[in-house]
């Protein structure tokens, strides 16, 4: 009977420290995550795929008169450089022909102008007189010549979403994105997120991807892999309009995360599938420009730096 009365009296002295004398057995906190109340939009994997197929597919060539912002950081000395609202022009031709011009502001000068065929490039620094050249497919970063990586191709890539072919794989994903609801407050929405796997040298591998808003169903956002599962490119789309039954954003923010820059494109002029001659591609080496070949040696670009290279 003692140990009896030992046990009551136990159990009465662990129900009087976990619950309260207020009698309260629960307690309510707010969630972390606040999410929208916006109406939603929904569609099939079917629908999500053959909607890009046909915007993509239509989409031929276009010009554009561009708005830039660009930053670019420098990890080294914890510090972001910002250039605001160069002016731009924007040419590109599939299957993978761009150009874009940027001017100084106020003087309107060539900040730098570049090509590429998809599998060569140009670049034109003419504050710096450096002409630079290589094809797309070598990786020649170099973390100290944070300008002399802005490459043509990543923004050809990012401005121009690719059909998703018979050759690939596409997943659908149903994920969330932040948005700002009415009071401007940073809230959860559910979207749609289309994964597309491609076949590479090393095997299978996530490629892109594409994430659909749920309140236009429209691509806001597109991750781009290299084989190793790292994100090269995070592209952002805002503010479509249509043009002749072709949806277009108006503003595209694009991030190289490996390089330290961001451009942000914001259109102000557009044509679609307008007939765009090779020569309107065509950039010559400047006389007496510095020459910078990525994909030779240090020291072959170097006997080449008077700009009389092969």
């Amino acid at each position: 009977m003692r140990r009896l009365h030992q046990r009551l009296r136990l159990l009465l002295l662990l129900a009087a420290v976990t619950f309260p004398t207020s009698g309260c057995l629960f307690r309510t906190r707010k969630l972390d995550r606040q999410f929208s109340d916006a109406p939603l939009k929904s569609a099939t994997q079917e629908q999500l795929i053959d909607y890009l197929n046909s915007q993509a597919g239509a989409t031929r060539s276009l010009q554009a008169t561009v708005d830039i912002d660009t930053s670019s950081s420098d990890p080294k000395n914890g510090e972001i450089t910002d250039y605001k609202e160069i002016r731009g022009y924007v040419l590109a031709r599939k299957p993978a022909m761009l150009r874009m011009k940027g001017l100084m502001p106020l003087v309107r000068n060539t900040a730098f102008d570049m090509v590429s065929d998809g599998h060569e490039f140009k670049l034109w620094i003419p504050p710096k007189n450096k002409f630079v050249t290589g094809t797309n497919s070598i990786d020649n970063y170099r973390p100290e010549k944070r300008l002399e990586n802005l490459r043509p191709q990543h923004i050809y890539d990012a401005l121009l979403l690719r059909e998703i072919g018979s050759d690939e794989i596409a997943v659908l994903e149903n994920g969330y994105e932040t948005v700002l609801d009415a009071k401007k407050h940073r809230v959860e929405q559910p979207d749609y997120e289309l994964a597309v796997i491609c076949k590479g040298s090393n095997g299978w591998f996530l490629s892109r991807k594409i994430e659909f808003s749920r309140s236009d169903l429209m691509p806001h956002r597109q991750q781009i892999y290299d084989q190793q599962g790292n994100v090269v490119t995070d592209a952002r789309y805002h503010d479509y309009k249509d043009y002749s039954g072709i949806e277009f954003p108006s503003s595209i923010e694009i991030e190289r995360p490996r390089e330290g820059y961001d451009i942000t494109l914001n259109i102000l002029k557009l044509e679609l599938n307008r007939a765009l001659a090779d020569d309107q591609f065509a950039l010559e080496q400047p006389p007496g420009a510095e020459v910078v070949r990525l994909n030779q040696s240090n020291s072959s670009a170097a006997k080449n730096g008077d700009g009389h290279g092969k």
